[in-house]
């Protein structure tokens, strides 16, 4: 597959403004797919045989599991991407809103689901935790709502915003909504405000994984994360995948020339700007822009080259975002009632994300996604329970280079106590050696170069950390940057906004008649 798919380009691209994409993750089909729409030569290069990126999905035992982000959300960006390339999103893929958000546990007992729908979210808090929770839970929503409102323009839509411009667009209002808020405030602390039940603030602090975060050292700015999930989570036929194989397909459609299992070796400059990519075969792709989206640090490590070393600097260890320790399964399972969305809490959450961020080992005490990919009906555990489930199992880890790397005794041991809690908690799986397959942090470093495995770029550590990734804009005049480790940050919604940032980055500077270099995304659920 080395030398794309055929018939993807046509002649007369060869005189115009030519973009080599690297790295056919989501941020960067979509970039590829946007400029091709613009009537320039592109050509996206990804060294897996497949697009992706991390969305990547595992053959085992016969069966396809998405092995990445598992959650599709903020629909309207896809609705909005698709639309522009003159295509309808419910035509090219098959979405199934999902009733249940999650499924939470916290002993064999001790169960509760959040729901699409808040009304019955209210209820099951007040079921679980008394009805005083569950006002305050409906009061939560609210101060997350009008906090999503807020930032969605001015951080999540715009390019890579900085203190003065976000005062700017926030105006007055939107200041003193920050500030009711706390902005300076860590989520743990301002969910302690909100929730008396350690239940209920455990649950909801959950959302600063979502960024590869400690609930102990996030922004309370990332409770936002709360109004993404109520908007509405969807199912794809076919797995996220699915997704990212619908956008490569477009994107052919669209005129891009796509290569896989084709490796950059180096990113090639001439007289101060971008002028190609060199490939690990010895191939040169000449290129008046080049689009890089693999993880940023790749970069100011000088993994593409000592020439656009200075383009983006290097994440320390200290400061990258969690990691993984991941198992997908085909298997029988038995027990407990699977959802779609899982979540298996242990008491002490704290030492969770100690034993991470400080100590930089495994955790002792680790909260278990497990995503089961062929359920998520209704509520009722009436459903009908496949013979063998496809599932991903998860456990937050560090990532390497925050410490001694981790040992093989220290893994198996983490899985032994992982797969030990989920039968405490009623949950059965019916694991082999040849029905799972286990992915490492050392082995998501080797698949994303320079992150030393860590799945989200920095950490989103402190109120500042929203004005420290790097955007789509670099100093070597033709690189632009993309991806989940850029600006607005990780999740598969906002690495696509990455890569339409990129693309108007990028166009805005051939475009003569730009009056404003300062980039803006249209829509949002929040835009009358």
């Amino acid at each position: 597959m080395a030398d794309g798919l055929p018939g993807q380009t046509q002649a007369h691209h060869s005189t115009e403004h030519r973009v080599v994409v690297i790295g056919a993750g989501i941020g960067g089909l979509v970039a590829a797919l946007q400029l091709a729409q613009k009537n320039l030569s592109v050509t996206l290069i990804e060294a897996a045989d497949a697009p992706g990126g991390k969305m990547r999905q595992l053959i085992v035992d016969g069966a396809p599991i998405d092995s990445g982000p598992t959650v599709f959300t903020m629909r309207w960006v896809f609705e909005q991407i698709y639309a522009n390339a003159g295509a309808r999103l419910e035509e090219e893929l098959n979405l199934t809103a999902l009733p249940v958000l999650a499924r939470h546990a916290w002993g064999p007992d001790e169960r509760m689901d959040l729901f699409a729908n808040p009304a019955r979210s209210r209820d099951a808090i007040a079921r679980f935790a008394g009805p005083a929770e569950a006002a305050r839970f409906v009061q939560f929503c609210k101060q997350a709502r009008e906090l999503y409102n807020t930032l969605e323009g001015p951080f999540i839509r715009s390019q890579s915003p900085t203190l003065a411009s976000m005062a700017g667009d926030l105006g007055l209002r939107g200041l003193s909504v920050l500030a009711a808020l706390g902005p300076m405030s860590s989520l743990w602390n301002t969910l302690g405000e909100h929730f008396h039940n350690p239940r209920m603030r455990q649950l909801f602090a959950r959302y600063a994984t979502y960024c590869g975060s400690s609930p102990w050292q996030a922004p309370a700015t990332l409770m936002l994360i709360t109004q993404v999930e109520l908007d509405g989570v969807w199912s794809v036929q076919g797995g996220m995948h699915a997704l990212a194989q619908s956008l490569a397909n477009l994107a052919i459609r669209k005129g891009v020339t796509i290569r896989y299992a084709t490796r950059c070796e180096r990113i090639v400059t001439a007289a101060g700007k971008v002028s190609g990519v060199r490939l690990e075969n010895g191939e040169t792709l000449a290129a008046e822009s080049v689009v890089f989206n693999g993880d940023v640090s790749a970069l100011g490590q000088g993994l593409l080259g000592d020439a656009v070393k200075k383009s983006a600097s290097a994440i320390r260890p200290s400061r990258r975002s969690l990691s993984a320790l991941t198992w997908s399964i085909h298997a029988p399972t038995s027990g407990f009632a699977l959802d779609r969305h899982n979540v298996f809490f242990q008491s002490d959450y704290a030492s969770e994300f100690s034993d991470i961020f400080s100590r930089a080992r495994l955790p002792r005490n680790p909260t278990i996604y497990v995503c089961a990919q062929d359920r998520g009906g209704d509520a009722s555990d009436e459903v009908t329970v496949p013979s063998a489930d496809r599932l991903l199992c998860l456990v937050n880890a560090p990532a390497e280079g925050m410490g001694k790397p981790l040992t093989d005794s220290e893994i198996a041991a983490c899985e032994q106590n992982s797969f030990l809690t989920l039968e405490r908690y009623g949950l059965s799986i019916q694991r082999t050696h040849q029905n799972t397959q286990r992915t490492t942090p050392a082995q998501f470093h080797q698949l994303f170069p320079g992150s030393g495995g860590a799945l989200y770029g920095m950490a989103t550590h402190g109120w500042m950390s929203a004005f420290a990734r790097s955007g789509a804009k670099t100093k070597i005049p033709g690189l632009y940057l993309a991806g989940g480790s850029v600006h607005p940050g990780p999740g598969v919604p906002m690495a696509a906004m990455s890569g339409q940032l990129a693309a108007a980055t990028l166009w805005a500077h051939l475009d003569s008649t730009s009056k404003s270099r300062r980039v803006l995304i249209s829509g949002g659920t929040s835009t009358p």
